[in-house]
Parts: structure tokens; C-alpha cells; sequence
């Protein structure tokens, strides 16, 4: 099995409303997220690839004119709107037009991480 990954970076707010009223993350904060989508392929392309790597450039697009510099909660439409949350809905965005995508990691600080992985 042959695995790509491409790393994006966003910035955003949310709030997770559903915490109790003390807790850090109850509060409206922002993060510096990362994002890495995974493409796997037992076999390659004619030109040696599981999938070029420009396109991926739609993902790019995606997230710098829907994600970056938002409010996650309005984005997604609900106050779930964690890094497990968001790698799941970045796995379902990038699978419906890159068919090899296999995951997708969000992480939220640099020792955290989500993955989501069918």
C-alpha cells in the first residue's frame, strides 16, 4: 500500500458551549490548526503517483475561503465544533472528490491531534 499526506494550516475561533461554565474551553478561544489528509493506493498512476500532489490544491481553496479566519462553530452549524469533529469532516469533504483519501489528522495545539480513519 502506497500513503501521501499534505499538511494545510488554518486559523480560526470556536467555542464548545456544551462544557461546563469553568472549563478553558467553554470560553470563545482560537487555535492555529493543522490539517493532514492521507491518500493510500495499492497501485500507481502512469506517472508513478497515488494521486499528484497539486490536487490537492482544491482542499487548499476549501479551507482558506471556508476555515480560515472564522468562527468554526457557524462554519459546521453546531457547537461541536472539535479538532475530531473537523477530521471527520474533512475526511468525508475530500473523499467525495479524491477517492484515495484514507484520513485526515486536525491538530489544535502541537501535542494534540484527532485523526479520523473509517
Amino acid at each position: 500500500m502506497f500513503r501521501i499526506t499534505k499538511e494545510f494550516h488554518f486559523s480560526a475561533s470556536h467555542q464548545l458551549t456544551s462544557l461546563p461554565p469553568g472549563h478553558q474551553c467553554a470560553r470563545l478561544h482560537g487555535h492555529n490548526y493543522i490539517v493532514v489528509v492521507e491518500l493510500s493506493g495499492g497501485e500507481l498512476d502512469e506517472h508513478g503517483f497515488v494521486r499528484d500532489y497539486h490536487d490537492l490544491a482544491v482542499l487548499k481553496h476549501y479551507i482558506d475561503e471556508t476555515f480560515d479566519h472564522r468562527h468554526l462553530n457557524d462554519v459546521l452549524g453546531h457547537d461541536q465544533a472539535t479538532a475530531e469533529c473537523l477530521a471527520k469532516h474533512f475526511y468525508e469533504w475530500c473523499k467525495r472528490l479524491l477517492p484515495e483519501t484514507s484520513a485526515v489528522r486536525v491538530s489544535e495545539t502541537p501535542k494534540t491531534w484527532a485523526e479520523y480513519r473509517p
